[in-house]
Order: structure tokens, then sequence, then C-alpha cells
């Protein structure tokens, strides 16, 4: 658990807000009517903008100092771009419930994945709260069908999942050597490459048309809900962290009946309630760790 335990809420409170403010991506994805490729493209840019430049003005460390850091963080964004490309499809072919729950197996694929990767041993309760998690999303989800576009945007939102896990523990033990906004900024570099073929899409229309929520997405939910989420990654494992910010999705559901009056149904709030029962019994149990 790193050294949450003597800075007491801050850890905790830090990952909250992170989370309410990358919960904001599912309504974003929803109203930007652009292909996910090139929002994806311009919320990189932005990003990086934003990101990078605090992060010159604070004085950070940009050098990265060997080739295997340099390396694993290039890797890191690339499959961070995947995720975020995929998460967006699958917002666009279905709702912001779908969308952002379908990506909340990540905690379960966390939980088996990182003790392989990092070699961290592999705790029961992790892998039970990380199904519950998953009952709470098959509670969500309104059917399985095959021919429908509601499954497909699932299929998308597994494939973000899985990338999106990947990312999370490649990138642990760079933490505690990195400053968190350099490490979103590189990441952010390597996305901003990788997409340029979209750049063919874009034109001064598009951007101005969507400035707002296209600066909204690289503002509020990536420079400060990722790299504070990132951060966090030094008082918790990622296993934790994954399945206490499991509450997005209910976070997101509110959002999207807020300013998309997307209503959720009576599976929704069963649903919900499942995700934050794991993420109160994780909460409490990562609390009663750090008092002993």
């Amino acid at each position: 658990m790193g050294d949450s335990k003597q800075h007491g809420l801050w850890p905790y409170l830090q990952l909250n807000f992170a989370v309410l403010c990358i919960s904001s991506s599912g309504v974003l994805g929803r109203y930007i009517p652009l292909a996910p490729e090139l929002t994806i493209w311009y919320r990189a840019l932005l990003a990086m903008l934003v990101i990078g430049g605090f992060s010159w003005l604070k004085g950070f460390r940009f050098r990265i100092d060997s080739k295997r850091d340099r390396y694993i963080i290039a890797l890191g964004g690339l499959f961070f771009g995947i995720h975020w490309v995929t998460y967006f499809y699958a917002l666009q072919l279905s709702s912001v419930a779908i969308g952002m729950l379908s990506i909340y197996t990540y905690p379960v694929m966390t939980s088996l994945l990182e003790p392989l990767i990092l070699k961290t041993p592999l705790k029961r309760v992790h892998v039970f709260l990380g199904v519950m998690v998953l009952g709470g999303i098959y509670l969500l989800v309104p059917e399985f069908d095959l021919e429908n576009q509601y499954f497909i945007a699932i299929l998308f939102g597994l494939c973000s999942a899985f990338f999106y896990a990947l990312r999370n523990i490649i990138l642990k033990p760079q933490v505690k050597k990195y400053n968190g906004s350099v490490l979103m900024t590189w990441q952010l570099v390597v996305m901003s490459v990788v997409l340029l073929p979209v750049a063919g899409q874009a034109s001064v229309t598009t951007f101005s048309d969507n400035f707002m929520p296209l600066l909204a997405l690289a503002v509020i939910t990536t420079s400060v809900g990722h790299t504070l989420l990132l951060m966090t990654f030094r008082f918790f494992s990622v296993t934790a962290a994954s399945i206490m910010s499991s509450v997005q999705p209910v976070y997101g559901i509110l959002l999207g009946f807020l300013f998309l009056g997307e209503v959720p149904g009576i599976n929704t709030v069963l649903g919900g309630l499942v995700i934050i029962s794991a993420v109160v019994l994780e909460s409490v149990a990562s609390f009663r760790r750090t008092e002993r």
C-alpha cells in the first residue's frame, strides 16, 4: 500500500476526485460527434499542451533515464491510446451506461494480470471483489445479443478494459521513479504521433465547432483526472485503485442523466449498488491494512 498510512485520508480523497473528473468522459464521448480516432487525437494534443506546459512551468524533469523505461512509457502510451479509442467507440455505439460499465471488467483483468506481470501476491479478496464488480456490470447491461450494436459496444468496452489494465500495471513501477504529469505528457506525445494519420480528417471547422467539449475532455478528464489517478498508484496497488475507482460508472451514469437525459433503469440502480458495495468493502479493507 506504499506510504498511504502517513498521508491519512488524502490518497482516498485524491482517488475519488480523480474518478469524478474521469467520469466526465462518458458524457463528452457521447456528445462530441466526431470519429473516435479524431476526437482522441484532438484530446491528446490539447492535453499534451496543458500537462506539458504545467510540467515545464513547475520545473519538472522530463528526461527518462533508461532505454527500458522509455520503452515501457511508450508502450503505456500506445495501450492508453487503444483504450481511449475503443472506449469512445463503445460510447458512440451505445449509451453512457453501457459504454462506461463495459470497461469496468478491467478491475477483474487487473487482479489476474498484476500478479503475473509485477510478480505480486494474488489476493483472494481482490478476485472476489473483482467478480462482485463484474456481477454489478452484468445487471446493468440490458441484453447480450450477437446482432445488437450494444453487444458490439460491449466488445469494444472489453478491449478497452484489457488495454487499460495493461497500461496501469506496466506503469506502476514508473510512477515511483518519475513525476505523474511528466509520465502523462510522454504518453500523450506517443498517442499524438501514433494517431497522426487521422490528421487528414481534421479541419478548422471540426475543431472550432467542438472546441469547448474537446477542451473539457483535455483539461478536466485527462489533465486533472488521469494525472491524479496515475499518482494514486504511489499509495495503492493497481488492483486496489482499480476496484475502488469502480464507482466511476455510477458517477458517469449520473452525469449522463443530468446532461443527456439518459435515465437509468432498475437494473442500473441494482448494478450500481453492487459496484458501490465492492468499492466500500475495498476501501475499508485498505484502511485496515494500513493501520496494521
